[in-house]
């Protein structure tokens, strides 16, 4: 058999992503999880996406780690290829950016990538030994490659494969979380 090319295990993951009812509970699961993670339990600093359509919801992982005291920090667009880390202390510093994307909103302060101890990472589809992945721009592996922060990747089960590409650039994962 011909393994998948990227575009086409992307395109596969849109059929099988679980539908709104299955994801809540999905991404609640998932949340726990990781929650009760030792690396993000012991995490100062941590690094998270806020979700958007087809992804696991972070919102209680965001939540979480304000009330926690954690510095919390979300990707924010800044050009081509390009993102930085921006702090947030409440869910309402969020706003729709590039793509409908949650952002955090303009004036907030920046997080050094070297300071952050977790990266919370999203995928198309993923692996159980770590191969991510992603939409294909290459934000998060561009950003985490400098960094030594451990990398966990949140993935629907439905979208857990094990004939995941890498490529030269693609950054492993420490750890893919699904729900059971």
């Amino acid at each position: 058999m011909i393994a998948e090319t990227k575009a086409e295990i992307r395109k596969a993951a849109k059929l099988n992503a679980p539908d709104a009812i299955n994801a809540a509970s999905a991404s609640a699961a998932i949340a726990g999880i990781l929650l009760s993670d030792p690396a993000y339990r012991a995490a100062g600093t941590v690094f998270c996406y806020a979700a958007t359509a087809g992804e696991p919801d972070t919102r209680a992982i965001l939540a979480d780690a304000i009330a926690s005291g954690k510095v919390l920090c979300v990707p924010k667009c800044i050009g081509k290829g390009i993102m930085k880390a921006v702090r947030i202390s409440s869910l309402d510093d969020l706003r729709p950016g590039a793509y409908g994307i949650p952002e955090p909103s303009e004036g907030l302060p920046e997080v050094a990538p070297e300071d952050i101890d977790l990266a919370i990472v999203p995928c198309v589809a993923a692996s159980s030994d770590g191969r991510r992945l992603g939409h294909g721009a290459g934000y998060y592996d561009r950003f985490l490659s400098p960094i030594g922060a451990k990398r966990i990747c949140l993935c629907f089960k439905a979208l857990l494969r094990e004939d995941i590409p890498m490529d030269a650039h693609d950054l492993l994962m420490d750890k893919v979380i699904s729900e059971p």
